[in-house]
């Protein structure tokens, strides 16, 4: 490189606008984000992660405390899933292996990837997760991998059905970060953002899915 044009990058560099400053999520303003304040009840916040799931082809299913477990065991029914990967550690995972008999034959990730890939890869039909949160403003659901449910739960099988507790909607980004402490804590080391089932286009732009991961997502709201 030139000395001209090096000097020519640097004066461009220095003519740069300055940026303007990150935005702080200790302010008490929860519903704000970009200079837009929402004020979204539990209700809104409900029907805008439904509208905007389903709109990505995502199914979204509503339940109470009560009836979750008919829910599932109701999608698992109608999918015709022969198998569900669920973890027997988690407290929902718990309930589920509890009344096993009301769901399709029942998996666990309780051993290394290298001893049972084939099966995970191969031969597993769905599987059911818990959530760390969702936001209603982008109809995404918050995951947190963990021992428990480690990510290729719900990456791997074509089927991933999540429960997301309706107190933990957050009507943005900013509010999520804010109510779960991330900045006061520290940021989590592995959370998935998740707006829909997995996607992607050729160059022709012909959308496929299923090809990074599920090919269904399935929410059940309680």
């Amino acid at each position: 490189m030139s000395n001209t044009a090096r000097a020519n990058i640097l004066a461009r560099l220095k003519e740069t606008p300055p940026q303007p400053s990150h935005t702080s999520y200790s302010s008490p303003d929860k519903g704000r984000l970009g200079g837009v304040s929402y004020a979204w009840d539990t209700a809104e916040r409900v029907r805008r992660f439904t509208e905007r799931m389903v709109a990505v082809r995502a199914e979204v299913h509503h339940a109470t405390p009560e009836t979750w477990l008919d829910v599932v065991s109701q999608v698992c029914a109608a999918k015709g899933l022969s198998n569900l990967l669920v973890s027997p550690e988690t407290v929902l995972g718990k309930q589920i292996h509890a009344q096993a008999e009301r769901f399709p034959t029942l998996k666990t990730y309780d051993q290394p990837i290298e001893s049972w890939k084939q099966e995970m890869f191969y031969g597993i039909d769905a599987a059911f997760t818990g959530t760390h949160g969702g936001i209603a403003e982008t109809g995404t659901l918050i995951v947190m991998p963990s021992v428990d449910e480690p990510r290729l739960m719900s990456l791997v099988p074509p089927v991933h059905i999540a429960l997301l507790e309706v107190d933990k909607l957050y009507t943005t980004f900013a509010e999520a970060v804010q109510e779960q402490g991330w900045v006061q804590t520290g940021m989590p080391t592995n959370a998935l953002l998740i707006s829909g089932p997995s996607k992607s286009a050729d160059i022709e732009q012909t959308l496929a899915y299923g090809v990074h991961g599920p090919k269904e997502l399935v929410v059940v709201v309680v």
